[in-house]
């Protein structure tokens, strides 16, 4: 069956380049939403509390409780609990209008939108949020933002860090103390100088796809993933036999082809015809990919459909994230 290898030497080479940033695992947490993407929840939890990794960013409840008992805190993206939790799960408040379903005594996280207009309170909104939040009876135990271009050439980062360094004096002043301050995504660490926040939610760079321009001093890092698939069946095909659905694929002197267990369904791009896919052995996808199947040139028992998100999302057109993503989580993921 198609197999997904997760590398722990990669991911640990990983975790030491993110150190030297945050210098001390402690400050890292871990972002493990829409399964680790795609590299399995449980399987990089374990990983990352085996390098001494202690917080955890989810996207659902439904994730947080299958990983928390191994974390000293998991944050709660996007989801609301229907009851109250326990200390260690942290909900993130993206509006305050969501404060009267969450539960009282829940540890809530405000996030503050500095500029990427997604989710969040505005910044003239902060007190009065603040306010509401003890009023409910939740517990307050950290302020973050989310840059919207840390990873693109311009001022737009500077300015949003400008934005959440005044929220953070404000709060100082009104004497808003024991919270937890945090706006470093994966690119915004590695623009950072000097980090002085208490953790970063790093995402992307733990798992060696981190995209920066080349003008920035981003450490190189290694992918952590690779998607292998086995072969089904094998036959021989002359030049004039056609392959697949719409007969679009085809040997022009004829040759031996085989059938591997990836396709769609199991989240894997369709692609192209006109512009087939290349494994990284240069091999290129024949024809049409079906719901659970591609066609190969040549008998190979196991092929390596990519060991580098990067390069696969370019020949797709898209980003290594979208990839990732998508690969279903039926797929088996072993450590190597």
């Amino acid at each position: 069956m198609s197999l997904i290898e997760i590398s722990r030497k990669n991911f640990v080479y990983n975790i030491n380049q993110i150190v030297q940033k945050t210098q001390s695992h402690e400050k890292i947490a871990l972002v493990l939403k829409d399964n680790a993407y795609g590299h399995g929840l449980t399987l990089m939890a374990s990983l990352a509390v085996e390098v001494g990794i202690r917080h955890a960013v989810v996207r659902t409840v439904t994730e947080a409780m299958a990983i928390y008992e191994q974390f000293e805190t998991v944050l709660v993206l996007s989801d609301t609990p229907k009851t109250y939790l326990g200390e260690k799960i942290h909900i993130a408040i993206n509006d305050v209008r969501h404060l009267d379903a969450i539960p009282t005594g829940t540890s809530v996280e405000l996030k503050v939108d500095t500029g990427m207009h997604r989710n969040g309170i505005m910044p003239a909104e902060f007190l009065p949020a603040i306010e509401a939040i003890e009023a409910k009876g939740l517990k307050l135990v950290g302020v973050m933002t989310h840059y919207r271009s840390a990873d693109e050439m311009g001022s737009e980062f500077f300015w949003q860090r400008k934005v959440f360094e005044h929220i953070r004096n404000l709060a100082e002043r009104e004497k808003i103390v024991d919270i937890r301050w945090h706006s470093c995504n994966s690119a915004a660490l590695f623009r950072t100088q000097n980090f002085d926040e208490d953790i970063a939610r790093v995402g992307i760079a733990a798992y060696g796809c981190l995209e920066m321009p080349k003008p920035f001093n981003t450490p190189h890092l290694k992918p952590v993933m690779s998607l292998w698939a086995e072969r089904i069946s094998t036959r021989t095909v002359s030049s004039s036999q056609r392959i697949g659905y719409g007969g679009e694929g085809s040997l022009s002197k004829g040759g031996m082809v085989s059938t591997y267990d990836i396709g769609y369904g199991d989240g894997w791009l369709r692609g192209s015809v006109q512009n087939p896919y290349r494994l990284p052995n240069g091999q290129k996808i024949l024809g049409r990919v079906s719901m659970d199947a591609i066609s190969l040139e040549g008998s190979d028992e196991r092929v390596c459909l990519f060991d580098d998100a990067r390069q696969t999302a370019k020949q797709f057109g898209t980003i290594p994230y979208d990839i990732l993503v998508k690969l279903s989580p039926s797929i088996q993921r072993v450590v190597v």
